[in-house]
């Protein structure tokens, strides 16, 4: 929960900072806030932040390969002296602790200016991206929506 929370936490940094220089960046949402909601009769946990949220490329690059970590990165740049403090804040990861406890991720995202797109994975090597219906996106005006399937041992 702390990763995915910081992550969120991280995306409505990063549309805050956009927004002193495109103060139209938060036209789509003036509410920058993370909520967290639990569905026991369908046993997820969904958490939903209204941050800068990702396109179709950011969910590949982002969520796509483990490997992609942005803490790596950092980490690698940081020992050749070359640190770029961007790289803080990336899915790396933490996001993939959520199958520690969830058999399914399902994510929603929507960044300004682009529609909203799903990656899902069920916690092996492959996952998918598709185009969000609009009754997944009907509630994301921008940012990202996670929903964590619980494993049945999970449910405390």
């Amino acid at each position: 929960m702390r990763e995915l929370i910081s992550n969120a936490s991280d995306a409505l940094d990063k549309i805050r900072y956009l927004s002193i220089t495109s103060p139209e960046e938060l036209e789509t949402e003036q509410n920058l806030n993370i909520k967290i909601t639990p569905d026991k009769t369908n046993n997820m946990l969904v958490l939903q932040d209204t941050g800068i949220g990702m396109n179709k490329t950011d969910l590949i690059q982002n969520l796509g390969i483990i490997a992609n970590s942005g803490t790596r990165k950092f980490l690698e740049a940081y020992d050749q002296g070359s640190a770029d403090v961007s790289l803080i804040g990336q899915f790396g990861v933490g996001f993939y602790s959520a199958f520690l406890v969830a058999n399914k991720v399902t994510v929603i995202s929507k960044k300004n200016d682009y529609d909203p797109y799903v990656w899902e994975s069920s916690a092996g090597k492959e996952f998918g991206v598709r185009p969000a219906t609009p009754e997944e996106a009907a509630d994301l005006t921008r940012g990202t929506k996670i929903i964590l399937f619980m494993k049945d041992d999970q449910l405390e």
